[in-house]
């Protein structure tokens, strides 16, 4: 069994609205409590940073999944919506919608759609994030399938 690390560095030198900084690989931004959460909202904060992970897992599953089986794509954009529950002071994680817009190539067949519906389904539950949230955080998906003009 391969066991892979993944390390991050975090520094918050005040008190709870004040803003820390977090460092790993390629990122390092700073981070505070939102406002919607009586925060500062300055730099990312903990909701978008696990909204960006199951988005950004989702949309790389789902490429992958379209490239090994052969599907040609115009374009693969997507957004991806948090809802978060505050009710009495305690803060719920609810669902993550994610909405991918695939764009097939002008010569896409039926068939080349219906396996595109297919993975954008699969993908869904094929990433690690999604799993590792599982049982947490509903995830839906709102595929959007179509062909270039």
């Amino acid at each position: 069994m391969a066991v892979h690390s993944f390390h991050v560095k975090a520094d918050w030198p005040g008190l709870r609205n004040d803003v820390g900084t977090i460092e790993t690989g390629n990122l390092k931004t700073e981070v505070s409590i939102p406002p919607e959460m009586d925060g500062p909202g300055i730099g990312t904060n903990p909701d978008e940073m696990l909204l960006a992970a199951a988005a950004t897992c989702y949309i790389i599953t789902f490429a992958a999944m379209l490239e090994r089986s052969k599907i040609d794509k115009e374009a693969l954009t997507m957004e991806s919506e948090g809802l978060v529950d505050v009710t009495n002071g305690n803060i719920t994680y609810k669902k993550i919608i994610h909405r991918p817009k695939l764009v097939l190539k002008k010569d896409a067949t039926e068939k080349d759609f219906a396996m595109a519906q297919k993975l954008a389904e699969k993908a869904e539950s094929s990433c690690m994030i999604t799993r590792a949230i599982k049982g947490n955080v509903e995830v839906e998906l709102e595929a959007d399938i179509s062909a270039a003009n």
